[in-house]
């Protein structure tokens, strides 16, 4: 397991192992009778910072005596002190499973996703997390993200289709010019090519004082169009 993969597996365990933790503070507070309120208090305070509230749970249960329920009244009890916190634990848990499946699926768990594929060196899986992403909002800036991947395995015609709509909804910066230009070149339509290079050339990115290595890439394509008309 890689280590992006082990930390998206570590989240939802720690919050499965605090409502684990939550239930059994829950069945220990109504143990030692505290009241309800308090007790759901007490549990509710374990789920959510169980660092803190589950240590000072444990000293306040060693300082209180164990309640002792008389006869008629111990059957009803141990009844509830375990019914009870079942069925707050199934209520806690079916919450966290809707939670986590809708956080696993959400637009930003994809992105995250994709760029530890990218970094992983795993361009198709990087490219299936940005099209999911796609699939739920349709962003600008996620579609230069999916066209730059098909930029880099080779896939011209996707990565043209992606420039161009990324282009159509806002983001035309210098890396989808530049991106668009490539793409062009290398699906035939050198004269849109020519444009979009000569396009980025008058950008900012070259003509800042620190030159964009791509500006020189673009003179030599925009020299050879321009040599072969």
């Amino acid at each position: 397991m890689s280590a992006g993969g082990f930390f998206e597996f570590l989240r939802p365990a720690a919050l499965v192992l605090s409502a684990l933790l939550s239930m059994w503070v829950l069945a220990s507070a109504r143990r030692y009778r505290l009241q309800l309120p308090i007790a759901f208090a007490w549990a509710l305070g374990t789920f959510i910072f169980p660092f803190i509230a589950f240590p000072i749970f444990l000293i306040v249960r060693s300082a209180r005596k164990r309640a002792q329920p008389d006869s008629d009244e111990a059957a009803r009890h141990a009844s509830l002190r375990y019914s009870l916190p079942l069925i707050y634990g199934v209520v806690l848990l079916s919450i966290l499973a809707v939670y986590l499946y809708r956080d696993y699926r959400s637009v930003d768990a994809h992105l995250a996703r994709a760029v530890r594929a990218k970094v992983m060196n795993q361009p198709e899986k990087a490219i299936r997390e940005y099209q999911a992403a796609l699939k739920i909002e349709d962003n600008a800036h996620t579609h230069k993200l999916l066209a730059n991947e098909f930029a880099e395995t080779g896939k011209w015609e996707d990565a043209l289709r992606e420039f161009r709509a990324a282009e159509k909804g806002g983001e035309a910066d210098d890396t989808t010019t530049f991106g668009m230009a490539r793409a062009l070149e290398a699906t035939g339509h050198s004269l849109d090519a020519l444009g979009n290079y000569e396009k980025f050339l008058a950008g900012a990115a070259c003509s800042s004082p620190n030159i964009d290595p791509r500006c020189e890439k673009a003179r030599e394509r925009v020299a050879t169009g321009k040599g072969q008309k």
